[in-house]
């Protein structure tokens, strides 16, 4: 079950979408906002919408200045645009993949041409360098993963809540073009290093939530598949 809507709602506890291409803007990503006592966001959109991502946490009943943490899962301009005027206005710690992290600290390779926007660079507070790296925010421990084949530096991150495992997957549909930073062959070893997960809810990076679990393993299947044809 894929879900999708015009307001910025509710995923699961403490998880919500405040923005995605029919919620905050067209050129949007999905951005996910999680409640663990102090707000963490989800990558940032293409930084045409930044108000009205900040609005839809206020619809939501979140106080924007109790953001504190924002993960970045890769450097293209759909997932970062909104990243340095967040950090800006609410001293927010800004959290990215090492590979990633040249690009999005300087606009070099991050698509803004493709999309025809301007992109302000932004510090990156927190680096990750490991395949593999705990973050704990407020009440929640984050692991981080490193998943190239989107981008060098691409991450996904679990978070456990209770019996419920929420994989934000960032871009599992691609593209892998190399132009962008892509590269297939990695693309198929993270792929399945997600599926193997067996994430009971995807927060995927433009397709929304899927759910359950046998449903998260069909979606991302398909797209590994499709990689391992070529």
């Amino acid at each position: 079950m894929k879900c999708m809507m015009n307001e910025p709602f509710r995923v699961c506890d403490r998880v919500y979408m405040v923005g995605s291409s029919e919620i905050s803007h067209g050129m949007d990503c999905c951005v996910y906002l999680i409640d663990a006592g102090e707000l963490v966001l989800i990558d940032a959109g293409a930084g045409m919408s930044t108000d009205r991502l900040t609005d839809n946490m206020l619809y939501l009943g979140f106080l924007p200045e109790q953001l504190s943490t924002l993960i970045l899962t890769h450097a293209h301009i759909d997932h970062i645009g909104s990243a340095a005027e967040l950090r800006d206005r609410y001293q927010i710690k800004v959290v990215a993949h090492e590979k990633d992290v040249g690009a999005i600290e300087s606009g070099r390779r991050v698509g803004a041409e493709y999309y025809g926007a301007r992109y302000r660079p932004c510090k990156v507070d927190i680096i990750i360098s490991d395949e593999e790296q705990e973050i704990t925010t407020g009440s929640i421990t984050f692991k981080i993963l490193h998943i190239p084949g989107h981008t060098p530096g691409s991450l996904a991150i679990i978070m456990e809540m209770g019996q419920q495992r929420v994989l934000f997957g960032q871009d599992i549909h691609g593209p892998y073009l190399s132009m962008w930073g892509g590269n297939p062959p990695d693309a198929v070893s993270s792929l399945q290093k997600l599926i193997d997960i067996k994430a009971d809810i995807l927060c995927e990076g433009h397709y929304g939530t899927i759910k359950p679990a046998n449903e998260v393993e069909v979606f991302i299947r398909e797209f590994l598949d499709n990689l391992r044809q070529r």
